[in-house]
């Protein structure tokens, strides 16, 4: 039996996760990785995506949480995911997400501050990765 790591998934509106798990696999930038007891110490960024967690073996995902970025630290025996946005997958509504997406494309038509414009294109990436996980 495989030996379990303390994992943590929290966002900026609360604590998502916070248990033992069999194997976490994580979105990073340079690609999803798979955390496991034993672990080499690392710290690195993550990108928006899903997140998948079993509990009970490595053959079946126990959870999938969508996040929209942030940091991991993970150790052999711990690891902690900060997301700047947490929603379990089961949670998404695809057509909700679609309008959403809808509205800020004609924001960002109507916007002549580049900076706002950049703000609304980034949150419509976010949100087409999270109709994808949907």
């Amino acid at each position: 039996m495989t030996q379990p790591i303390y994992f943590e998934l929290v966002s900026p509106e609360a604590k998502i996760i916070s248990e033992d798990v069999t194997m976490a696999v994580i979105p990073g930038t340079e690609g999803d990785f798979g955390v496991l007891a034993g672990h080499m110490p690392l710290v690195a960024n993550v990108r928006a995506g899903v997140v998948e967690i079993y509990r009970d073996n490595m053959k079946q995902i126990s959870d999938r949480i969508f996040i929209a970025g942030g940091v991991a630290d993970v150790t052999g025996t711990q690891c902690t995911l900060l997301a700047e946005q947490a929603v379990n997958v089961n949670d998404l509504d695809k057509a909700d997400l679609q309008r959403q997406v809808d509205i800020l494309i004609e924001d960002i038509k109507i916007h002549e501050d580049i900076n706002e414009r950049g703000r609304f294109q980034k949150r419509v990436e976010i949100l087409k990765i999270m109709i994808e996980a949907a």
